[in-house]
């Protein structure tokens, strides 16, 4: 496994590992400024820098039996956050490409960190309910050794968090295969107290799961939720799935007598 480099030049500062400091621990006291770290990806995450691929084929020659590949590398996970007082303000993910040096006044590295470590806290980070600009969850879902569902489904639940961070938990739980998961979207799309647009978004995740798992929700939803935009969205999504149960579902509805 090749070893990131961080190349550190200028104003940037290293902070070395501290014995018995958590992660948390050392983002909090770090100076105000930027804080950078790496860290292992998870099997099927690769990026150039810029653009973040996630695929979960067993075998990547499958993507390319042509015999091209694109330049995208298969990780580390480069994180940078924006640090203020002890509290991260904003969050920044990249896979492949290099540190640049830093010239706006300072900059701390933390070098490589453990995966697991990192995922736990960017979770904990999108779970408080503290808007943060950026986006905290996608470097929990790409770091490796580390199942996301159980706090993705927290958070998607959570009605303290922001909405737009429930709405981007619920559609990682769309990518993930458990039947656990589907469960959890299933509770949030038939919950009738919740938001409007999070249900959509369950909805939707469950029309992303894979081998129609989401079918029979969406069917349960677009037969008998109180909220018309909910079925509408239901019914939308069962029409995209191409499932015979959702063909059944609508011969059963248009055939109905009035």
């Amino acid at each position: 496994m090749r070893t990131p480099i961080v190349f550190l030049v200028g104003a940037a500062i290293l902070v070395s590992p501290l014995a018995g400091q958590s992660l948390s621990q050392r983002i909090a006291r770090a100076p105000d400024g930027i804080v950078r770290m790496s860290f292992a990806a998870r099997e099927g995450v690769c990026g150039n820098g810029r653009n973040i691929n996630t695929y979960r084929s067993n075998s990547r020659s499958e993507r390319n039996k042509d015999g091209w590949d694109s330049d995208c590398e298969p990780g580390p996970v480069r994180v940078a956050v924006d640090v203020r007082g002890g509290a991260v303000q904003h969050v920044r993910t990249y896979v492949g490409g290099r540190w640049r040096s830093y010239d706006g006044g300072g900059a701390a590295d933390l070098g490589t960190v453990g995966a697991r470590e990192a995922g736990e806290y960017f979770l904990a980070l999108a779970g408080t309910g503290t808007k943060v600009n950026g986006d905290p969850l996608t470097p929990a879902v790409l770091a490796d050794s580390i199942v996301v569902w159980p706090g993705l489904l927290r958070i998607g639940k959570n009605q303290d968090v922001p909405m737009s961070v429930r709405r981007q938990a619920i559609f990682w739980l769309s990518q993930e295969v458990s039947e656990e998961a589907t469960r959890g979207l299933a509770e949030i799309a038939e919950s009738e107290t919740d938001e409007q647009e999070v249900r959509k978004q369950a909805v939707f995740a469950l029309s992303q799961l894979r081998d129609g798992a989401g079918v029979p929700v969406m069917i349960r939803v677009a037969r008998g939720d109180k909220d018309p935009a909910i079925r509408k969205q239901a019914i939308f999504w069962l029409g995209q799935s191409g499932d015979s149960r959702a063909i059944e579902f609508f011969e059963e509805v248009l055939t109905r007598k009035p």
